[in-house]
């Protein structure tokens, strides 16, 4: 299933702000996404933002901002020590709470996570990010109904939330309500159009209804979008497959195969439709 996942929220007050967008050579976009090994923070940040720590020992600000970039290289025991610190300065930093609750649930420990989340919304009962996350806890911990409860309190405090119709309409489509998540997913689309990752979860809803055409073209726009997204040059395999088309669903099956060889579903589906190891196929 693909995912679209929440993200570390780094936002300095004025005074940080500087030294922060000093430390990163004047980049004051401080959001910053999940973990991933193909766009991880660089050494080089991290040591300039370690410098600012050092500068502003007694600032949890600092600690959240180098915490969020730990979190996005990975470095979850790191990042987890910068929050916990940040917490500890100031006990009342909900977006410090919300940033943990993010690493405990990439490292499967829901309990404290969901513990971090109920922090952060008792702090700021109006802070969006805590009840997406807690939202996506409740969903993997298969309680929809307070998934969607969080889920529509994100929207509700924030209605561009790309993120949050993503998750609802996974949480639809898990319910085998697609076109409930089909809505979700298109809303998604609109707001963020360059993740791939809810056209792949729409077109798995319009195969469900047996629209394979309309999966398809989302498909061919995902695939374009993330070149390297392996579900969905597989899912695109599918959709051609179902269309009869074998040579776009082999091309697509075999794509995936050069992203990881040993990825049954590509493999199985790349057998199907008679596809031949070392022959070119056009996926266009």
């Amino acid at each position: 299933m693909p995912r679209m996942q929440t993200k570390f929220l780094a936002g300095p007050s004025a005074m940080l702000a500087m030294a922060v967008a000093a430390a990163l050579g004047g980049c004051t976009g401080l959001t910053v996404s999940e973990p991933d090994p193909n766009v991880a923070a660089t050494s080089t940040n991290i040591a300039s933002l370690s410098d600012v720590v050092k500068r502003n020992p007694n600032d949890p600000q600092a600690y959240n901002v180098r915490g969020a970039v730990l979190g996005r290289a990975g470095r979850n025991d790191e990042a987890l020590q910068d929050f916990n610190k940040a917490v500890s300065i100031n006990p009342s930093f909900a977006q410090a709470y919300a940033n943990r609750g993010l690493v405990y649930r990439q490292m499967k420990k829901f309990d404290l996570a969901l513990a971090d989340y109920n922090k952060a919304v008792e702090l700021d009962p109006a802070y969006a990010p805590a009840y997406l996350g807690r939202g996506m806890v409740y969903r993997a911990q298969g309680n929809a109904m307070q998934a969607l409860t969080d889920f529509n309190k994100a929207m509700e405090l924030k209605p561009d939330n790309a993120q949050a119709y993503y998750n609802r309409g996974l949480l639809y489509q898990a319910q085998r309500q697609h076109q409930y998540a089909i809505d979700d997913f298109t809303t998604s689309i609109t707001l963020s159009a360059q993740q791939a990752e809810a056209r792949v979860a729409r077109a798995q809803s319009y195969l469900a209804t047996n629209d394979g055409q309309a999966a398809a073209n989302d498909l061919d726009e995902a695939v374009q979008v993330e070149p390297e997204n392996l579900q969905a040059w597989t899912t695109r395999g599918l959709a051609y497959e179902r269309q009869g088309d074998k040579e776009k669903a082999a091309a697509s099956y075999a794509k995936a195969l050069t992203l990881n060889k040993d990825y049954e579903p590509a493999r199985k589906g790349f057998a199907r439709v008679g596809g031949r190891p070392g022959q070119s196929y056009q996926p266009f």
